[in-house]
């Protein structure tokens, strides 16, 4: 358990920048999950709008730290491929 007080606070806030993170990586995967169903569905237009929606979201995941910027490189490449195989 944390003695000090700085470690008291430290904990605090760990507690709440999870929580934001959870946040923000659960609304990236909210815009990723749209792509892909677009996809699966067939619907070019929709999967094309949805991946645009989707791409500045993963740069925001990694400007505020929560997805590292390869990770979200892939996911845009992957997602891309899908996008204009259809």
């Amino acid at each position: 358990m944390a003695n000090t007080p700085q470690a008291k606070k430290r904990i605090r806030r760990n507690d709440r920048r999870a929580e934001i993170n959870g946040a923000r990586i659960s609304r990236i995967r909210n815009f990723v999950k749209k792509v892909e169903t677009a996809c699966e569905a067939g619907d070019k237009d929709a999967a094309k709008t949805a991946l645009q929606a989707a791409q500045p979201e993963l740069a925001r995941g990694v400007a505020r730290g929560v997805m590292h910027k390869n990770t979200a490189s892939r996911k845009l490449s992957r997602l891309s491929k899908r996008v204009a195989a259809l």
